[in-house]
């Protein structure tokens, strides 16, 4: 499973690099690489890892619509993606972050307990009917890959956050499951994120 998991390291850095630059293309690479995770996953007895695989990959489809629908629209008024939209400039293009959010302080707390259900559940799901021997640390990191997942599909400036938090919670987990490669790509993820959640917040306030 070596070269699968290199494979999926590579895509995992372009996806990195497209998602520092808020470009569209991000969801290509965020299709890709969790259909060759499945396989690592399964091989490493992570299976909450190998269903978020299915989980990036379908949600990768959703984010790329609610972006290309976007990027379409003349006017905020979607009613669908974007309904919460603060910062809009039709002039400028998706790629250079166009509608990136401010998430506000009341969607924290429904997001918070989504995760902390989710952990409860995966965990409880993963101890009583699989052979995993991490189930909730394993339900943990699934957990906040969901949530952040949706942020960044709505374009949440906060979805870095998340992604710190669950990208160190993974790496950790990886390596002590002995996937090096991946563990080493989840640190490197919880860097960029630090990096990208400045450049986000920098493109957010162009937008005003």
């Amino acid at each position: 499973m070596n070269y699968l998991e290199i494979s999926g390291v590579i895509i995992g850095l372009i996806y990195l690099w497209l998602e520092y630059r808020a470009s569209a293309w991000l969801w290509l690479a965020g299709i890709i690489m969790p259909a060759i995770y499945i396989f690592v996953y399964y091989d490493a007895g992570l299976y909450a890892d190998l269903w978020i695989s299915v989980y990036y990959i379908l949600a990768s489809i959703y984010g790329a619509v609610c972006w290309l629908r976007e990027n379409t629209q003349k006017s905020t008024d979607n009613r669908g993606c974007s309904e919460n939209l603060k910062y809009h400039n039709d002039n400028k293009d998706n790629s250079k972050g166009k509608g990136i959010i401010i998430m506000r302080r009341k969607v924290w707390l429904p997001m918070g307990v989504i995760a902390i259900c989710l952990t409860l559940l995966i965990g409880y799901i993963l101890s009583r009917f699989t052979d995993s021997n991490v189930p909730w640390a394993d339900g943990f990191t699934t957990a906040l890959s969901v949530v952040a997942m949706w942020m960044l599909a709505q374009k949440y400036l906060q979805q870095w956050i998340v992604w710190i938090i669950a990208d160190v919670a993974c790496a950790i987990l990886y390596f002590y499951k002995d996937l090096w490669f991946t563990g080493g790509l989840y640190l490197l993820y919880s860097v960029i994120a630090v990096l990208g959640y400045r450049k986000w917040h920098k493109l957010a306030g162009e937008q005003i």
